[in-house]
């Protein structure tokens, strides 16, 4: 069992910054996972914002964060990273960070392969 502990967040402004981070624990074959953020908007679905591959560092992101949000992580510390940029109003969301295992790349965007998820942490950017 993977738990996940996501903090960060908050209200900010349009076009300010903000980072949110997720701590894993327990689990046992951290190479074998790929780790990510994922959002949910009030009235939409949750849906996929970036993920990084523990192993090799590979990086995945939705097209509507590309360029503005950067995924990374800390393996010592095991925790992955948000850095969103340039927010806008569209991004306040709920933000889950997921832990996925031996995701292969053509469904590592895809939610339903990952079974361990965090409480979620809230973000608002305001207009």
């Amino acid at each position: 069992q993977v738990q996940l502990v996501e903090s960060g967040g908050g209200l900010v402004q349009a076009g300010g910054s903000s980072r949110l981070s997720c701590v894993a624990s327990g689990g046992t074959s951290f190479n074998d996972y790929s780790m990510g953020w994922f959002r949910q908007a009030p009235g939409k679905e949750r849906e996929f914002v970036a993920v990084i591959r523990w192993s090799g560092g590979n990086r995945y992101y939705a097209d509507s964060v590309k360029g503005r949000f950067t995924i990374s992580k800390d393996t010592a510390k095991r925790t992955v990273y948000l850095e969103m940029n340039r927010l806008k109003p569209d991004d306040t969301a709920v933000y889950y960070c997921a832990v996925g295992v031996r995701l292969i790349a053509s469904t590592i965007t895809q939610q339903e392969r990952y079974p361990y998820w965090g409480q979620g942490t809230q973000v608002t950017v305001s207009s």
